[in-house]
C-alpha cells in the first residue's frame, strides 16, 4: 500500500510488542488471546493516537503550522498525546475539552490526563456538554490567528483519512509480527469511538486481503451509528491510499453492548476487566476505552462466541493515566 509515500513524523516507539496473554487465556478457557501493546507507543504514557499523530503532525508541519488544536472530552487520551507531540516538536498546543461526563469528581477534573496536559504546556479551553465541537475548534483557531499564529486543527480522535493511515500501518505491522511468530490472526478486537482506529485497521487488513476480521467494541455510540461512521471513513481512507475499486464493507462490525449508561461512565464489567487483566497479565487498562472493550471481549468469550482454536488479538489503545481520574470508582 506504499505508506512510505505519505509524510510522517516519527513520534512512536514502533513496532509495539505483540504478546500472548497466556494466563488470561487459561482463566477464560480459550481462545488463544494476544495483546498488541499500543499503550507502549510513547508520548507521555502512550496510546493509539500516537500512530495517527505521526501523519497528522507531518501534515501540520508541511503547512507551516505553529499551533496544534484538537478536541475531546475532559479526560481525552488523544488530547494528552497531541499535547505531548506538540511539546516534543516545539509547537504550541490548544486543547478544547468538553465537559461530557455528568457529575464529574474532583479527581476527574484535575487528575489523570488533565494533570499531564498541564505539565506538557498545553492551553486548555473548557466547553459545556453537547457543544458543537467542530465550531469550538474553529473559534480556537481564530483566536490563534488573531494572536499571529498559524493553527492546524486535528479532529476528535485524530480520525480522518490522514490519521487513519496510522492504523493501516498497524494492521500491516500485526501481520508481519504474526508471520514472525508463526501464528494466524483470526480476529482483532479493540475499543472504537471516533472511527479512525477501526477504519484504518479495516482498510489495512482488507487492502492486502488478509482475511483478518475486525470487531470494534463501542464506547458511547449505537452499533448503527458507529458502523455508518466507520464505513464512511473506510471509503475515504481507501481513496486516500489509492486502492482500486470500492472499499469492501463486510468487515465493518461494531458491538454496542458494553459501554453502559454513557460514554465515560464506569460499569461493573469494566471494573472486573481492569482488575482481571491486572491480576493475570500485569496489564493496566483504562476505564473509558480499553477497559470497556476488554469487558466485551471477556463476555463474548464466556458466551462461546469464538472458536477455542482462534487467535484473537486485543489492541490495547492506552490511556492508563485515566485510571487516576477514576480512582473513586475503583475505591468504591
Amino acid at each position: 500500500m506504499q505508506l512510505g509515500r505519505f509524510p510522517r513524523v516519527r513520534l512512536g516507539h514502533l513496532p509495539t510488542p505483540l504478546e500472548p496473554m497466556t494466563r488470561l487465556t487459561d482463566r477464560l478457557g480459550g481462545p488463544r488471546l494476544w495483546i498488541k501493546r499500543d499503550d507502549c507507543t510513547g508520548l507521555a504514557t502512550g496510546g493509539n493516537k500516537t500512530r495517527k499523530l505521526e501523519y497528522l503532525v507531518a501534515d501540520a508541519v508541511s503547512q507551516g503550522a505553529d499551533t496544534l488544536i484538537t478536541l475531546g472530552a475532559l479526560q481525552s487520551n488523544h488530547a494528552r498525546q497531541t499535547a505531548a507531540a506538540a511539546a516534543k516538536l516545539g509547537l504550541k498546543c490548544v486543547l478544547v475539552l468538553e465537559e461530557r461526563v455528568s457529575q464529574p469528581t474532583d479527581a476527574y477534573r484535575h487528575n489523570g490526563n488533565i494533570l499531564l496536559d498541564r505539565l506538557l504546556g498545553a492551553t486548555l479551553k473548557y466547553v459545556p456538554r453537547d457543544t458543537q465541537m467542530a465550531e469550538a475548534g474553529e473559534r480556537a483557531a481564530d483566536d490563534v490567528r488573531r494572536a499571529g499564529g498559524k493553527p492546524y486543527i486535528i479532529p476528535v480522535g485524530g480520525s480522518n483519512p490522514i490519521g487513519a493511515l496510522g492504523y493501516v500501518g498497524c494492521a500491516v505491522e500485526i501481520l508481519q509480527q504474526a508471520a514472525d511468530l508463526g501464528i494466524r490472526v483470526d480476529r482483532v478486537v479493540h475499543a472504537t469511538g471516533s472511527n479512525g482506529t477501526q477504519a484504518g485497521l479495516v482498510a489495512g487488513f482488507d487492502g492486502v486481503r488478509s482475511g483478518v476480521r475486525v470487531l470494534g467494541i463501542t464506547v458511547g455510540r449505537s452499533r448503527s451509528v458507529q458502523e455508518k461512521g466507520v464505513a464512511a471513513l473506510v471509503d475515504e481512507t481507501w481513496v486516500h491510499l489509492g486502492l482500486k475499486g470500492a472499499a469492501p464493507h463486510d468487515n465493518i462490525e461494531a458491538n454496542d453492548g458494553y459501554f453502559g449508561e454513557a460514554y465515560g461512565v464506569p460499569t461493573p464489567a469494566m471494573k472486573e476487566a481492569v482488575q482481571l487483566l491486572a491480576e493475570t497479565e500485569s496489564l493496566l487498562l483504562d476505564p473509558v476505552y480499553s477497559g470497556k472493550a476488554m469487558s466485551g471481549l471477556i463476555d463474548l468469550i464466556r458466551k462461546g462466541t469464538f472458536g477455542k482454536d482462534e487467535n484473537i488479538v486485543f489492541i490495547h489503545t492506552g490511556g492508563q493515566a485515566g485510571l487516576f481520574a477514576y480512582e473513586p470508582a475503583f475505591a468504591a
